[in-house]
């Protein structure tokens, strides 16, 4: 699977070790940034993970600040991507089952690096549903065209 994968400084260990665990699972891996621990802007890196879904570059994305929560507020800004905040399992899980979340935001200073790996391989594996959810995600999608 393509995935696109972006962090800040808060999260730029872990991305580290996300993007070699996937690159090692047979996944095509871009990393977007950030590319060291030094103090940077969140927002940037969002986008850019936001903007690789959203064109078809990546199948999903991957985003890791301290908490997960402004990457993805920032990733929901981009019409077409779907990105839900998780730190544990059974939220990855049904992000995907339930609403075709396409980007996965995670906080490194709220989940290790096993949960984060687990967080990681559920979002990867787990399929859409569909049925009675499809018509839950259009109407996630119509509304945020209309508000753009």
């Amino acid at each position: 699977m393509k995935v696109a994968i972006g962090a800040d400084h808060a999260g730029f260990a872990l991305k580290e070790e996300l993007r070699r665990d996937l690159t090692a699972a047979g996944h095509d891996v871009r990393d977007l940034g950030t590319d060291s621990p030094t103090s940077v802007d969140y927002p940037d890196f969002a986008l850019a993970v936001a903007r690789a879904v959203q064109s078809g570059e990546a199948e999903r994305g991957i985003l890791i600040c301290g908490t997960g929560i402004g990457m993805a507020m920032t990733a929901n800004r981009v019409p077409g991507v779907r990105a839900a905040s998780c730190s544990e399992c059974y939220s990855a899980r049904m992000a995907r089952a339930h609403n075709d979340a396409n980007v996965l935001a995670m906080g490194s200073r709220v989940v290790g690096s096993g949960v984060a790996a687990d967080l990681v391989r559920l979002f990867l594996e787990t399929p859409f549903e569909g049925g009675r959810h499809e018509e839950r995600v259009r109407k996630i999608e119509s509304e945020s065209s209309r508000a753009r």
